[in-house]
């Protein structure tokens, strides 16, 4: 990441300098608490995206920035099994699968298998956290994830990524959609601030508007993330 947005592959974002892919708030069991959860299978949902996104990508590494269980506290039994099927997941795709807390992974540690890191370095100065308190270590950019960002447009309510050359410490922040397509989106022109120490100025944020289908992993140049100007440009045409 330098002063261009990087490439973003549906929710997710590839950096090939670090032959890794970082997808956030998976909030797996969030289907379950919604009526919406009587008709989605979220196992194989998530599965099915994650997997196509590797398939598209390559990776070395998979690096989940946190949120990977919604529930507080223990996992249920369908919770941990998801969630090792994910891990699975990366593992028969070749790649190695790294696990980073968010603020509701209270009980990831009993279910993940592997260690569970709180901010994970890349190859390249990037740092991978979750965004929901600040990093102690210092990098040359920062990924992350936590708000679940999503800005209307033309009437819609769209999941984005919020990216900023001079973010958090003044250097490049990346913060990603939700991976979940059951996590409630955070509309961004209704805020003046966000509750994570890795926005400091929202006003500087460009969102870039997810271009996927019931976030189904894009195909072809249909999955082209739409990059908009710094939000305090856009304010005046956004209803708040």
């Amino acid at each position: 990441m330098a002063v261009t947005p990087p490439d973003t592959y549906g929710r997710a974002v590839y950096l090939p300098a670090a032959g890794t892919l970082v997808v956030a708030d998976l909030h797996v069991g969030r289907a379950a608490a919604t009526n919406a959860g009587i008709l989605l299978d979220e196992r194989r949902d998530l599965l099915d995206r994650l997997t196509a996104t590797i398939a598209a990508t390559k990776p070395d590494t998979v690096v989940f920035a946190g949120d990977l269980c919604h529930r507080f506290g223990a996992p249920s039994d369908r919770t941990a099994g998801t969630v090792r099927a994910l891990a699975g997941a990366v593992r028969a795709a070749g790649a190695r699968p790294i696990a980073v807390a968010g603020n509701h992974d209270t009980g990831l540690e009993g279910v993940w298998p592997g260690p569970v890191h709180d901010a994970y370095h890349l190859d390249g100065g990037t740092l991978v956290c979750h965004g929901h308190e600040a990093p102690a270590a210092d990098a040359e950019r920062y990924v992350c994830g936590h708000l679940h960002p999503a800005i209307e447009v033309e009437g819609r309510k769209r999941d984005c990524f919020l990216w900023t050359p001079a973010g958090y410490r003044g250097r490049p922040t990346l913060v990603l959609p939700a991976f979940s397509t059951f996590a409630a989106g955070l509309r961004i022109e209704r805020r003046d601030a966000v509750d994570s120490p890795l926005v400091p100025d929202l006003d500087a944020v460009r969102p870039g508007v997810v271009d996927d289908e019931a976030g189904q992993p894009p195909r072809g140049d249909a999955g082209e993330t739409l990059w908009f100007p710094p939000l305090a440009d856009l304010r005046p045409y956004l209803r708040r």
